[in-house]
């Protein structure tokens, strides 16, 4: 089993930044992969950015030039640092880390953080 930990989340103004973090504990060498997910109230959980094995990323079109995934591997920690925040980026976001190969994800190796609101200010 792996636990995951966010932390980072909270209420900013727009225009400001953010910077979530999500550490790993457990059976962590059975994770290779993390993503960052969101969902806001009435809509359904939508990925924001992911980051593979091999340190490759990708992000949603709606937070791409704003948002930056990265790793820390030694840390078993992954963090999204999130600028130019805007009052539609409101939602609680989720860490996620699975196992995936060569672009194919684990179903059973695949874990989820409790999430961390972060509200945007107008």
């Amino acid at each position: 089993q792996v636990q995951l930990v966010e932390s980072g989340g909270g209420l900013v103004q727009a225009g400001g930044a953010l910077r979530l973090s999500c550490a790993a504990s457990g059976s962590t060498t059975s994770i290779n992969a993390f993503g960052w997910h969101r969902q806001a109230p009435g809509i359904p959980r939508e990925l924001v950015a992911t980051i593979d094995s091999s340190g490759r990323t990708n992000y949603a079109d709606s937070v791409k030039g704003r948002f930056t995934i990265s790793r820390d591997n030694a840390k078993s920690t992954v963090y999204l640092e999130m600028n130019s925040l805007k009052p539609e980026d409101t939602a609680v976001y989720y860490c996620n880390a699975y196992w995936e190969f060569r672009g194919l994800r684990s179903n059973t190796l695949n874990y989820w953080g409790q999430g961390t609101q972060v509200t945007v200010s107008s």
